[in-house]
Parts: C-alpha cells; sequence; structure tokens
C-alpha cells in the first residue's frame, strides 16, 4: 500500500525560494507610502475653503449683516472694481515701497549692531544694554514723537517700520552669533583661520539660521508697524484706504484692504522660507510626518 503525503499549504508569509535554493528577498514598502495620501496643498486649502463656505452661508441667511460684514461674493466684487480703476494697485505699491525702505534700513541697523555686540566684548557692553531698554518701548507710542521730528510725510512712518524691524533681527542675529559651538571656533583656530577666516567660515553660517528667522519675525512686525504708521496722516497706501472706507462705513473695502495686506505678509514670508531652503541645505531638519 502505497501511502501518499499531502503537501502542506503554501504560507503566503514564508519567504519564496529560488530555483538554487536562494531566498528570494521581498521589497519593503513603508505604509505610509502604501496609502494613498491628499496632497498637502489640497490639506493646507481645506481649512480655508471651509471657512469661506461658512462665511458665505451666514451672509445668505442674514445672520451677517451687509453693515457688520459683507460677504465674501461682495468683497470679491469690490476688489475687483479697485484693481480694475487702479487704486488697489498704486496703495500697493506705495505701501511695499514702504516697507522695503523700513526693511532695508531696519536690516543694515540691526545686523551691524547684532555683529558688534557679538563679536566683541566691548560691543555688547556699549550697545546691548541700551538696545535691551529701547526695545522695551512700544513703538506704536513713539508715533507722536516721530510726527514732531519727521514731520508727516514719508518719513515717520518708514522710521516705524524701521523701529518694528531693528529689534526682533537684533536678538536673533546677537543670539545666532553667541550660539555658535566653541568647538568649532577652536577647530578653525587649529586650521589657521584667521580672526576674520572665522567670522567669515565659522560664526556667520552659524549665526545665518538664527538671523533667517529673525528675519520673519521682522517681516510680521512690519507689517503691523504698517498698518499703524499708514493710519495716521496718510495720503496714500492701503491704510489710506481704510481710513476712507472707515468714513464711509464700507466694510467690504475694509475687508479687501485686509486680505491685501494678510497676502502680502504671507509672499514676504514664502520669499524667506525659499531663502531658508537655498542657504541653508547644508543644516539636515526634520520636516514633519
Amino acid at each position: 500500500m502505497s501511502i501518499s503525503h499531502a503537501r502542506p499549504p503554501s504560507d503566503s508569509t514564508k519567504p519564496d525560494m529560488t530555483d538554487s535554493g536562494a531566498i528570494a528577498l521581498q521589497p519593503i514598502v513603508p505604509r505610509a507610502t502604501r496609502r494613498t495620501r491628499v496632497p498637502r496643498w489640497l490639506r493646507r486649502a481645506t481649512g480655508p475653503v471651509l471657512l469661506l463656505a461658512l462665511w458665505q452661508l451666514l451672509s445668505t441667511t442674514g445672520v451677517l449683516t451687509s453693515d457688520v460684514l459683507a460677504s465674501p461674493g461682495r468683497i470679491a466684487e469690490v476688489g475687483r472694481d479697485l484693481i480694475t480703476d487702479g487704486s488697489l494697485t498704486s496703495a500697493m505699491g506705495t505701501s511695499l515701497r514702504r516697507v522695503a525702505l523700513g526693511l532695508l534700513f531696519g536690516t543694515v541697523v540691526s545686523v551691524g549692531l547684532a555683529l558688534f555686540s557679538g563679536l566683541f566684548r566691548i560691543g555688547e557692553d556699549l550697545v546691548d544694554a541700551p538696545v535691551q531698554m529701547v526695545r522695551t518701548v512700544p513703538f506704536v507710542g513713539l508715533i507722536p514723537l516721530f510726527i514732531i521730528w519727521f514731520g508727516i510725510g514719508e518719513s515717520p512712518k518708514v522710521a516705524i517700520i524701521t523701529l518694528g524691524v531693528t529689534f526682533p533681527l537684533y536678538l536673533n542675529v546677537y543670539a545666532g552669533i553667541r550660539g555658535v559651538d566653541s568647538q568649532l571656533v577652536e577647530a578653525g583656530e587649529s586650521l589657521g583661520l584667521s580672526r576674520w577666516g572665522l567670522v567669515r567660515h565659522v560664526v556667520l553660517p552659524g549665526a545665518l539660521p538664527g538671523a533667517l528667522t529673525g528675519l520673519r519675525y521682522s517681516l510680521g512686525i512690519a507689517w503691523l508697524a504698517l498698518v499703524f504708521a499708514e493710519q495716521v496722516n496718510a495720503d496714500s497706501g492701503i491704510g489710506f484706504l481704510m481710513v476712507q472706507a472707515r468714513d464711509f462705513l464700507r466694510t467690504d473695502v475694509i475687508v479687501v484692504c485686509l486680505i491685501v495686506y494678510a497676502f502680502l505678509g504671507l509672499f514676504a514670508d514664502f520669499v524667506v522660507r525659499s531663502l531658508e531652503r537655498v542657504l541653508l541645505q547644508w543644516r539636515p531638519t526634520f520636516t514633519g510626518r
């Protein structure tokens, strides 16, 4: 009697064997890549779209009246009209020029002071304490004083933005310089780098991440300072449009100006983040999961 041996069922979990007896390794696919992922731009756009839909619903049902807050459709129509007649583009150009000048002057002043106080002990003794004292004074409270000093033209507006930009950038650049690893400085000295070589190849690259972070903070404060500056004795700019709209109770024009402020600030932050990706390619960072 012949006994037939039943073949055991195949186990899909066991590795496959080739004809030569070698184990055929199967590629391991991460679970995160196997599932369908929603594009990140779509996820980021979901929140604003839902907010706009809720806003439109409340306006349509009459919960939000036009004298309290105009509907998104009305705001889009008013924005198109302001762009068509050129008033919004002209105001944007004026506001951008003020921010650019204030950012330029503030960057030059803050970086110069931070380098002097960060690289030299005597500079820290002479500069850091006065800067820490002045930065506690709200720059908005200095608007009347700037008007007395510089008049009611463009100078006080640029001065307010410059003052708002200076302190965040100074603090971050100074902290970046003092936060450079001392072992890197010692390594540079052992390689024969001069003092300027250490500053150029070790200290400044080490302080660059902090400087770019400070620049992002400074840009946010620059737009905030611009809002205050253009509310006082302004005859042009986005803030001037807001003042006129306030006098005529035009909430639609006010919201259009606020949206323009927001998008200009978002664009400026995007530019700085792009600079970070270009200039800080040498630094590995965590990008989230």
